[in-house]
């Protein structure tokens, strides 16, 4: 048995001998392994940009192990680390240092005139000027105006961010005087203009399309049947909404005789809600009250996270990408628990003002004369009209094509 204890002693002694020669040979190797890495000149690399860890190498002597994506969403330095493994087959580790900047100005909703009453106050800070980092950028008027006089000044409206980016804005600035009243000229013979839904059917219904309407307490209760008889593929309910921001909670006073009529009759269902939101913790705070309001039931189609307080937008003081996370928030809760979600905006802020979005789009775009959308983004909804009519429905409604496969544009 003593002998035997003595041979095994031996035995780890000499593995532990071998295994610290191959590991001190392997430590020499690594040291002294060679890495030849140029990287580009310039390593700046715009705010939410698509960028991998070879984007920024000329030249590496040996094979990168994962490429992956950097993430771009936070400004200034990041160091970006990872793994290659050179032509001796040897696995090193590597780093270097990127620069994430904002190089993108501003944005400005305005024309190319504005008009304010003789006396009033030019309320310059009431026109929406956002930005895609920051959340509140320096937003001035150059030039000179008299709102106590009447006349048309020629102005400037520039907004710059922290970044220094600038935009600028020429316009004019009317003002113009008090109106005397007087009798209106009204027009007797005026015709109301409207879109029948069997227009909007006949023009896109096919084989990889469905159409339909969204509709709220506004519509009052419509008639399902009659609805279901028109053609209704499906309708997107508004459960609710807040009383402003951070406000109380209401249940669409329609929307139990909605779905459950619509359930009835055989109509496939979406929801969205109407928000106020102000930060990815009250987006979260909305998607779980709508989520107690909807889980009884079976809902077919997406959530909609449907936020449009644009006229207010600068009394938020949230950036484009804030926004955006917010709008992800609310989508991601509902995604998370087995929905489809879904965020509704139109052309225009599409284009302009959401940034990366994880989630489809239901885009509004309202064309005259059934046109097609020229939005070139890509959507599965599309919110074509709001003086659509139908029987069954006092007064107008919106009228909604479904794509069964994601549309890029409707050419």
């Amino acid at each position: 048995m003593k002998k035997f204890l003595m041979i095994l002693i031996s035995l780890l002694i000499i593995f532990c001998l071998v295994m610290g020669f191959v590991l001190m040979d392997l430590h020499n190797k690594i040291v002294n392994a060679k890495i030849e890495i140029t990287l580009k000149e310039n390593l700046d690399v715009p705010f939410l940009s698509e960028a991998k860890v070879s984007d920024f190498i000329v030249s590496i002597n040996g094979d990168i192990q994962d490429d992956f994506e950097i993430d771009t969403n936070e400004l200034g330095e990041k160091e970006v680390d990872f793994k290659f493994k050179n032509e001796d087959g040897i696995l090193l580790k590597y780093s270097y240092k990127i620069n994430i900047i904002d190089n993108t100005p501003p944005v400005v909703w305005l024309g190319s005139s504005y008009t304010v009453t003789e006396g009033k106050e030019f309320q310059y800070d009431r026109i929406m000027c956002g930005d895609d980092t920051d959340s509140n950028p320096t937003c001035t008027v150059e030039g000179d105006y008299d709102t106590n006089k009447a006349g048309t000044y020629p102005l400037v409206f520039k907004a710059t961010d922290t970044s220094g980016n600038t935009a600028t804005y020429p316009f004019n600035l009317n003002v113009v005087k008090p109106s005397t009243g007087g009798s209106s000229n009204n027009n007797t013979n005026y015709e109301e203009s409207y879109i029948p839904f069997e227009d909007v059917v006949n023009e896109f219904k096919t084989s990889d399309t469905e159409i339909g309407l969204d509709i709220s307490e506004w519509q009052d209760e419509p008639d399902f049947d009659k609805l279901k008889n028109a053609g209704v593929e499906f309708v997107f309910l508004r459960v609710g909404g807040t009383k402003g921001t951070n406000g109380d909670y209401f249940l669409d006073k329609s929307f139990k005789f909605n779905i459950e009529n619509a359930k009835r009759v055989g109509i496939k269902v979406g929801v969205y809600f109407f928000s106020y939101a102000n930060s990815k913790e009250s987006a979260l705070k909305d998607a779980q009250w709508v989520y107690k309001q909807i889980k009884d039931y079976d809902i077919d189609l997406p959530v909609v996270f449907d936020w449009e307080d644009w006229s207010d937008y600068n009394d938020y003081n949230l950036s484009f990408y804030e926004l955006t996370e917010m709008g992800n928030a609310f989508l991601d809760y509902f995604k998370d628990k087995g929905y489809d979600s879904l965020l509704y905006s139109s052309k225009a802020y599409l284009e302009e003002i959401w940034m990366k979005l994880n989630h489809p789009v239901w885009l509004a775009h309202y064309t005259p004369n059934l046109e097609r959308s020229s939005y070139k983004g890509d959507y599965v909804y599309w919110q074509m009209c709001s003086d659509g009519r139908i029987d069954g429905i006092d007064g107008y409604v919106d009228i909604n094509v479904r794509f069964k496969n994601t549309k890029k544009d409707t050419e």
